[in-house]
């Protein structure tokens, strides 16, 4: 029984799964709305079956999805420019460590 009462092993946590991140949530407000779209015709029917919260949650969740939009917009741009920035450092470093070389003396001949 000492098992259930010990202290959970910790484990490192891995490391974050990156992929299309701006397409995932453009498609994903996309689904939502056209999911709104599609039960607002039969509004009567969810209002008589107690349903309406149905209609209000796609809204609701494509409203969420352009905030969602906005944030990993900015968020992608914000890697893209530490990133350049990064480059742009290690790209000075490198060329401040070579020792540069005196143009040649020009030739009287």
């Amino acid at each position: 029984m000492t098992g259930l009462f010990s202290e959970p092993t910790k484990h490192e946590a891995p490391e974050p799964l990156e992929g299309p991140v701006v397409g995932t949530i453009i498609g994903g407000t996309i689904l939502w709305f056209a999911l709104f779209l599609v039960q607002l015709p039969f509004y009567d029917w969810f209002d008589d079956h107690g349903h309406t919260w149905w209609l209000w949650t796609c809204l609701a969740g494509g409203g969420l999805g352009f905030i969602g939009i906005w944030y990993v917009r900015k968020r992608d741009a914000a890697i893209k420019r530490a990133q350049a920035a990064a480059a742009a450092a290690a790209g000075t470093a490198d060329t401040a460590s070579e020792p540069r070389n005196p143009s040649p003396a020009p030739s009287t001949d």
